[in-house]
């Protein structure tokens, strides 16, 4: 019989993560670019954490909720409510996780949470056009299409290309239309 128990949970990220993630970092970088360049020393984690805490983000550590295993980073960024109502959507697993399902259930969480918790409307996410995983993943949970951005981030060195895809809340199943908008 299948459990409706996550496999995943969500928790901020506080200091004493540290020497996991950044091990975790490092043992994927290869892994990792040219897509995402998270912290791999005290210095970059400390700014990074320091990022977490602004006002506008919500950024949560995905962990196997049976062993407290990393599976990755989902984040979400630049939160704006009022008229515009939206966020950026940010993620990257480890490769020991991949091919589980575990990021998709991840980054489903974090939405659900953006539409349902946190009253937005839209969720953004930007994917460069070779990484296909995150493509696929983003596609799973109903992300569209809406376009694409020439030399739209800096990642690792380099002004890279993006596809611009997103998610509403009322194409979330449940969603009631009207009932989480905040107008302050």
């Amino acid at each position: 019989m299948l459990s409706d128990r996550p496999r995943v949970v969500l928790a901020p990220p506080g200091a004493a993560d540290a020497a996991m993630l950044i091990a975790a970092n490092r043992a994927n970088r290869e892994f990792h670019a040219p897509w995402v360049t998270p912290p791999v020393d005290e210095t970059g984690f400390a700014a990074w954490l320091a990022d977490c805490a602004l006002p506008n983000r919500e950024v949560r550590l995905a962990r196997l909720a049976e062993t407290g295993a990393l599976v990755g980073v989902v984040s979400l960024t630049e939160i704006v409510h009022r008229a515009l109502c939206s966020a950026y959507l940010g993620f990257y697993g480890l490769r020991d996780m991949a091919g589980q399902g575990l990021m998709t259930e991840a980054v489903g969480s974090l939405v659900r949470l953006a539409f349902d918790a946190f009253g937005l409307h839209r969720v953004e996410a930007n994917v460069q056009p070779g990484n296909a995983p995150s493509l696929a993943l983003l596609a799973r949970l109903g992300f569209r299409r809406e376009g694409f951005s020439p030399r739209y981030l800096f990642i690792a060195g380099a002004w890279r290309d993006h596809v611009r895809l997103a998610r509403l809340a009322d194409e979330a199943p449940g969603f009631a239309p009207g009932s989480r908008q905040r107008e302050a």
